[in-house]
């Protein structure tokens, strides 16, 4: 299996669990307790997603999206 690579957005929430979203795949995300095991969750997670759409025949959606810093 080819490595690709997917950003990703992690956050703490407020059980104090780490949440990590897949923007580019509508619905992936993941979560643990701590940053690495929430990192390993949604390789696993992403893995999975677009395996099951290449099975489907699906297209896989390009990872291009921006992300921005504001200061409000």
């Amino acid at each position: 299996m080819s490595q690709h690579t997917r950003q990703v957005i992690l956050y703490k929430d407020e059980n104090d669990y780490w949440v990590v979203e897949c923007p580019s795949l509508k619905g992936c995300n993941s979560q643990g307790r701590t940053k690495e095991e929430a990192l390993s969750n949604i390789k696993e997670a992403i893995a999975g997603y677009v395996a099951a759409l290449v099975e489907d025949g699906l297209p896989v959606p390009e990872d291009n999206f921006e992300t921005f810093l504001v200061v409000v």
